[in-house]
């Protein structure tokens, strides 16, 4: 898969894996957020390798990333997307969004799906909303 890199202002979204700081990734995922901080370093390096990857960098500091499990067909399941606290408030987190949805690999896709706890707004404005027959879904774990 070709690399794709897109700009705005000072920052860049890349999917290089090359240029992902994996100790940012990490340090955020274990001590920042809900959903990950029991994930060891190597279930985090497992999941990186297998997805696409989307780093979101000031300059050359990591300042963000998401990542998208999919089969490049149907279907996108987007998930461990952050931007670091201090470059909040800036529309980021929606650039990174959006960036993905456009992906020349994805942008055809019927179904994007994502779980969030309190980040509802965000993703809404990137058109995400709630599932409409969620009795529909089935799941194993928590």
């Amino acid at each position: 898969m070709n690399i794709c890199e897109w700009q705005l202002d000072d920052c860049t979204i890349s999917t290089d894996r090359a240029r992902l700081d994996t100790d940012v990734i990490v340090a955020f995922l274990q001590q920042q957020s809900y959903w990950a901080r029991n994930r060891s370093r190597a279930e985090i390096e497992r999941s990186l390798e297998h997805s696409l990857v989307f780093g979101l960098y000031r300059g050359e500091q990591q300042i963000g990333f998401a990542r998208v499990v999919t089969d490049y067909t149907i279907f996108a399941y987007v998930c461990d997307v952050f931007v670091l606290e201090s470059e909040r408030g800036q529309g980021l987190g929606q650039w990174l969004m959006r960036t993905m949805q456009t992906h020349p690999e994805l942008e055809s896709l019927r179904r994007w799906l994502l779980t969030t706890q309190d980040a509802h707004g965000m993703y809404a404005h990137t058109g995400f909303v709630p599932l409409k027959n969620p009795e529909r879904w089935m799941q194993i774990g928590v």
